[in-house]
This record gives structure tokens, C-alpha cells and sequence, in this order.
């Protein structure tokens, strides 16, 4: 305890400044203003977004690159129930994410009940903590838990309410040292057991999730896979933890059923699920009696209808999986001539399209183009749309975290901010956000803040003048075409307007040099690109109904 008074909000900042926060991201408000002239004084950066949604977005992509607590704010009331999407946003995407909100004075009211609504108990079931500040000498503690919750697997979204008269207050405390955390080694008699699983199984297949790609696990991961040659696949948010161009790579699992990937899982007698959790769409179904599941995580498996697994390794994944490799010492030995003949059917059937010069341009074939300009460690952030799927199908990640989509809540108008603190991270990768129109128009005037910033990056906005994702769904469903086209600005001069430079791709010959000379010119690019997404049907739908799973 020290003697020293000092100004709760200053204590605040300082407390963010001990945890090693770098950026603010934030729309404040009146009820923030002694948090702003703290942070005036202080290290950290204030990232003035243009809605709130854009600063929850952002920070929740700092957590997810970083694996450290991204951090926004906004005030009380309508600026708080912004924050609500972002906040499911990490909580089932496992980012972890420190949301500060404001509020009118809880010790004498001023103004009544105008614009007070409960957001404690409002954010409570999409946060691990949601809490009101209601005495200055608590900030430090209520900020170390903050943060050791958000980045505690799973990581997700913490909020603190800090009431204005709280955060003007003086108080005596100081603030605490956060120290680094370790997870525990994986039970020896669990590892025992999945290995007599993994030896004694005829056709084994590896699962990636989303978990393997939030820590540092690629090396340990990539050598269990090619120590023991076992096929792998991932889930679309375990893209790239090992290299997709891996002749053990199988696919992703993009759609829930169906596909050729499914005939090689449908096939497997094990699963060893690394990283995966039930809120990231099963890419399988479990049935009593059917498959054996080894689950590899840092917590124990959620039990749900369609995932039961009937062994456990808990504790740190890198850990987890490379006592497993020692203990296998070398490949497992069984046939696998079954999924080397799916590998070459799911390899076939994406290559088709991926040269086709049709106008509106087909997704195989922006897809295809996309890939071709981006490096081995440039990063493509992706909205929410019916293209989603054809990128995590279609497009080979080389590298963690250069696919950040979402496929856990799956919101439309996370993937410009998510790009851009992607490229504010990564100043020399190539970055590129990928929207559908509808996605785009929810965050466009985040294209302000990323000019502000001087930020490199290009955005493709996906026109097909309509919700593509929904349209192809209520086909699918036999339903009319119906209700779900709109107008679009003209997007070119929409990005001349805030400053950014526009292009539009007016033939599919000019899809690779129109990239190229965006990303070589620097800044903000939007590229307008009209798709036609009749493929979808076709290809996802009618085509894959037809295969045959090889005997």
C-alpha cells in the first residue's frame, strides 16, 4: 500500500501499461474523459475508431496475432451495446479481448436513468468476467484478473465498467507485475493410452483446430505430422499450423457434409483432434459406438451430441504433442493408399475453375488469383460470405494465422478491421481483406481510420449486388429468389472519397496485375471485383451430391 494518492484513471493506465498494452482502440465518449487525459500522458497509443465495432474488431485481431489481451473502449449505453458483437466475436473465437466501458456516477446521480442500462449483466454471458469498478483501490487486482482470464485458455473477452465518478476518484494503491504463466505437462497414463490408440489403429487421421493455431505449437506440430506420417486435416480455423502444401495434407473442412474430405474421415477408425472444440462447427459427427476420438488440448472436451471423446490428453499442446512423437518413435505404420486416392480427388476437384477467363469472375478463379500474389507469410483476412467457404476449401495456408477467418460466430463486418490491425502488425506482409459487398458496407468507414494510420492494405470487395451467403442457401432450401438484393454505391469513388485509391476489375485477365499494382503503390487500395457465384450450386452442391467415395 503506498501512501501516494493518485487519480484512479491514472492508476488504470498505468495497470494497462504494466500488462505491456501497446493500442487502445476506442470511441469515447463523456463518461471516458478522464480515461482519455490519462492515456494522453501515457505509452499507450489511442486508436480512434470510427465505430465501436471497428475497435472491438481490432483489438480482438490483436489478441488473436499476439496472444496478448487486445484492448477497446467506448462509454456507456449505446457505446457499450456496440461492443456486444465484437465481444461474441472473441468469445467463441477463443481471442482474448480487455473491454473498457464507461458510466454515469454510481455514488450521486446526475442525470437520472438516461442512457443507463444494465451492461454488467448484459455482457455476463459472452465474457468470462464482466464486472463494474466500484472503488479506485480495486484497479489494480480487477486488471491483473482481467487479463489473466482474457489469456487464459480458452482466451476470450473481459469487460470492466469504470463509472466516471470512480475513475475521477484518488485512491492509494499501485499496481501489480503480471508474471509469465505456464501449462501443466500432459498425464503420463493418458499419453499411454493414446498411443496404444494411435498403434493399434488401422487408419488414423490427424484434426487441427483453431487451438493449435493460437500458440506456438507449428514446430512441434509439424514435426508430429511428419514424424509419423499420418494424413491431417484442419478445421477452417486451423488453417496453415502446418504447411497445406504437405503431402500428407488432405483439406479443410469447409462444409459440414459431403464433400471428398468427408469420405476420409467417414473411413478413419481414429481421430487425433488437436486443438479443436465444439464451438467452431464440427467438421465431423460422432456417433455411440462409431469412431475412437483422442481430444489433445489445453482443457478438457466440452461433451456434446456430436463429440464425446473417449480419450483425453490435457495440458500444454506443444507439450502434449511432442512427448506423443517420442513415445510413437517414428511413422505409423497402416495402408494409406485410401487417402492418397481422396487427397488426389479433392486436389482435382479444386483446380477446377482456377483458370476459367469467365466475366463476372467465377470464386475458383479469384481465389485462385488471390493465392497467387500473396506469399507464404502475407495474410488475407476474410468476412463473412459465401466465399469464405471457397477460401478455405480452395486456398492453401503456409503459415499460422495468414487465413484469419471467423467460423465460430461468423459475423459479416469483421474482415476490414481484422485486416487492418493485421496490417498495422505486420508492416512488411502483404495484407489483403476480403468482403462480400453486404460485410464491407458494415465497417466501410473504418477506411478512414486505416488511411489515418498510413496503414498498406488492400481490401476486395466481393459485388454481387446481394446477400450471396443467404441466396444460395434459400435455393438450396427450394425457395424463391427473393428478398436479398440491394444496391451498392459506386465503390471506386466510395474509397476516392475517404482518400483511399480505387480500382475496379473489369476482366478476369486483369485480376493478377490489378493486385500487383495496388500492393507495389502502397496505401489503402480497394479493388471492386463483380463475381457470379452460379458455381456455387454446381460445384457445392450438385457435383459433390455425385462423387463417389473411392472403395
Amino acid at each position: 500500500m503506498s501512501n501516494n494518492k493518485i487519480k484512479a484513471s491514472d492508476l488504470f493506465v498505468q495497470a494497462l501499461e504494466a500488462e505491456g498494452v501497446e493500442y487502445i482502440f476506442a470511441v469515447p465518449g463523456e463518461e471516458n474523459l478522464d480515461m482519455v487525459e490519462s492515456l494522453r500522458k501515457s505509452t499507450i497509443k489511442l486508436v480512434l475508431t470510427r465505430h465501436e465495432q471497428g475497435a472491438g474488431f481490432m483489438a480482438a485481431t490483436y489478441g488473436r496475432l499476439t496472444g496478448k489481451a487486445g484492448v477497446c473502449m467506448a462509454t456507456l449505453g449505446p457505446g457499450a451495446t456496440n461492443l456486444a458483437t465484437p465481444a461474441a466475436y472473441a468469445h467463441l473465437g477463443g481471442m482474448p479481448l480487455i473491454m473498457i466501458t464507461g458510466q454515469k456516477p454510481i455514488k450521486k446521480s446526475k442525470q437520472g436513468q438516461f442512457q443507463i442500462i444494465d451492461v454488467v449483466g448484459l455482457f455476463a454471458p459472452i465474457c468470462k468476467m464482466s464486472k463494474q469498478i466500484v472503488h479506485g483501490d480495486t484497479i489494480p487486482s480487477l486488471v491483473r484478473e482481467a487479463f489473466r482470464l482474457g489469456e487464459e485458455e480458452r482466451p476470450g473477452a473481459v469487460l470492466l465498467e469504470l463509472p466516471e465518478d470512480i475513475a475521477a476518484e484518488n485512491c492509494s494503491e499501485s499496481v501489480m507485475t503480471p508474471h509469465k504463466r505456464y501449462y501443466a505437462s500432459p498425464n503420463q497414463v493418458a499419453l499411454a493410452e493414446a498411443v496404444t490408440l494411435i498403434k493399434s489403429a488401422k487408419m488414423p487421421l490427424i484434426l487441427i483446430g483453431a487451438g493449435a493455431n493460437r500458440k506456438n505449437v507449428r514446430e512441434a506440430m509439424c514435426n508430429f505430422v511428419h514424424s509419423t506420417r499420418i494424413p491431417f486435416f484442419v478445421t477452417q480455423m486451423g488453417k496453415g499450423v502446418v504447411d497445406e502444401r504437405s503431402s500428407l495434407f488432405l483439406g479443410t473442412a469447409a462444409l459440414s457434409v459431403g464433400d471428398y474430405l468427408h469420405c476420409a474421415i467417414e473411413r478413419a477408425d481414429l481421430i487425433i483432434n488437436i486443438g479443436h472444440d465444439v464451438i467452431e462447427k464440427p467438421p465431423f459427427f460422432m456417433e455411440q459406438g462409431g469412431k475412437t476420438v483422442i481430444h489433445i488440448n489445453y482443457k478438457s472436451a466440452q461433451v456434446d451430441q456430436v463429440y464425446f471423446p473417449q480419450v483425453e490428453v490435457i495440458g500444454d499442446l506443444a507439450a502434449a504433442v511432442d512427448e506423443l512423437k517420442e513415445q510413437l518413435g517414428g511413422e505409423v505404420n497402416f495402408d494409406r493408399s485410401y487417402f492418397e486416392k481422396i487427397k488426389l480427388a479433392i486436389d482435382e476437384h479444386i483446380e477446377e475453375g482456377a483458370a476459367d477467363a469467365r466475366f463476372p469472375i467465377i470464386p475458383q478463379r479469384f481465389v485462385a488469383g488471390i493465392r497467387a500474389v500473396m506469399g507464404d507469410k502475407d495474410i488475407i483476412a476474410l468476412d463473412n460470405g459465401i466465399y469464405k467457404i471457397w477460401f478455405a476449401r480452395n486456398y492453401k495456408a503456409y503459415q499460422p494465422n495468414t487465413v484469419l477467418l471467423d467460423n465460430a460466430l461468423a459475423t459479416m463486418g469483421a474482415g476490414l478491421p481484422s485486416g487492418m490491425m493485421a496490417a498495422m502488425l505486420n508492416p512488411n506482409r502483404r495484407v489483403m481483406a476480403v468482403c462480400g459487398d453486404g460485410g464491407f458496407m458494415m465497417n466501410s468507414q473504418e477506411l478512414e481510420t486505416a488511411i489515418r494510420l498510413g496503414l498498406n492494405l488492400v481490401v476486395t470487395v466481393l459485388n454481387d449486388n446481394s446477400y450471396g451467403m443467404i441466396r444460395w442457401k434459400q435455393a438450396s432450401a427450394g425457395f424463391d429468389d427473393w428478398g436479398l438484393e440491394f444496391g451498392n454505391p459506386d465503390f471506386v469513388k466510395y474509397a476516392q472519397s475517404y482518400g483511399a485509391t480505387g480500382h475496379r476489375v473489369t476482366c478476369t485477365e486483369d485480376l493478377i496485375p490489378t493486385f500487383e499494382k495496388a500492393f507495389s503503390a502502397g496505401g489503402v487500395h480497394l479493388v471492386e471485383l463483380p463475381v457470379d457465384y452460379s458455381e456455387n450450386q454446381k460445384v457445392l452442391i450438385d457435383e459433390l451430391a455425385e462423387k463417389v467415395c473411392l472403395i
